[in-house]
């Protein structure tokens, strides 16, 4: 006799599955533009690319959110990692001046929960729509064996397109004195979160730092969105001669992956004043500052690299920006000094 549901008691619901998708195509739908030229459920997705500009390059990156995903589901907040994904991706093109067309995701679990699925989607949705960024499609799995029980994994992928005459980083255009600028960010994003959840573990989720956050929101706070920002600065035509990304590897890593090799960045760090929460994590884990300015942001999202002239007018046209260095001859020491 043919055992019934047999895939469903291998650990599989196709129906779960199924009911998530529909609970989560209003908010894909949502994201669709005209370029957009199939629905939710297509084999692929299907995007016209219309008014390139001359010399078109597409751009496309893959990230993950990483372990911050336990701590949002031992909260049970699901929507603002969506956000995480897009904003993370979509920072990574940033830098090298691409704007978003479309993004792809990627959600797998042990045993899939539709609500919860949907809401994670929804985050992503929301925030593709602030970018103005397609939703074209993604995958939802359901792997018993692989993940573990009560796992949950997020991945996404963005493509955007820049004029080849328009890439950044600009390495020839810079020089010594030009100066780094910070953006804020709005916490530790999407990095360092292995051991943020061992130094809190115990911890009261609930008590208030400093500026009054609690510990839960200060820590799942969304990935923040720096498009808006260089939008404004190019549209005022002001330089811009590179963007670095502070994700995974903090300033000691991501600032070098923009410098030629005769640059170096000096890093005056006492130059903003580091957030509550990094200060208490550092306390609490007692993590000495080299270390902590290679795993964390520290409170900036976003470096640019300005010349000189240039610096006061980004910061005014830029809320929360401030300078956090400069740029100096390279004598075959490290490419990031912390002073």
């Amino acid at each position: 006799m043919p055992v019934q549901d047999a895939y469903k008691a291998a650990g599989v619901d196709i129906d779960a599955g199924n009911r998530a998708v529909e609970q989560m195509k209003p908010a894909i739908r949502a994201t669709f533009t005209a370029n957009v030229l199939a629905d939710v459920g297509s084999f692929g997705g299907l995007y016209a690319l219309t008014d390139l500009p001359e010399r078109p390059v597409l751009v496309a990156s893959t990230d993950g959110v990483g372990t911050k995903v336990k701590l949002a589901a031992q909260l049970g907040r699901w929507r603002s990692i969506g956000h995480d994904i897009v904003n993370h991706c979509v920072n990574d093109i940033l830098v090298q001046n691409a704007r978003p067309l479309f993004f792809l995701d990627y959600v797998a679990a042990s045993k899939l929960a539709p609500d919860t699925v949907a809401e994670v989607v929804t985050g992503i949705a929301e925030a593709c729509r602030a970018v103005g960024c397609a939703l074209l499609g993604g995958e939802t799995a359901e792997m018993p064996g692989v993940y573990a029980e009560g796992a949950f994994d997020l991945v996404g992928t963005v493509v955007g397109l820049v004029s080849r005459d328009a890439l950044l980083p600009r390495p020839e255009a810079m020089q010594p004195d030009d100066v780094l600028i910070g953006l804020p960010s709005s916490g530790p994003h999407t990095n360092g979160y292995s051991l943020i959840r061992r130094i809190i573990a115990g911890r009261d989720l609930g008590a208030r730092l400093a500026d009054g956050q609690t510990l839960a929101d200060a820590l799942l706070a969304p990935h923040r969105c720096y498009v808006a920002e260089i939008d404004r600065l190019q549209a005022a035509g002001l330089p811009l001669h590179g963007l670095a990304h502070l994700t995974g590897g903090g300033f000691i890593e991501n600032i070098p992956r923009i410098l030629p090799a005769g640059l170096a960045a000096q890093i005056d760090t006492a130059a903003w004043a580091v957030p509550p929460l990094f200060g208490e994590l550092l306390a609490w884990g007692q993590i000495a500052q080299a270390e902590a300015f290679r795993v964390f942001n520290m409170g900036i999202g976003m470096v640019l690299v300005v010349p000189a002239a240039a610096a006061d007018a980004v910061m005014a046209m830029t809320p929360g920006a401030l300078p956090v260095g400069r740029l100096a001859a390279r004598d075959g020491g490290p490419a990031v000094i912390l002073r």
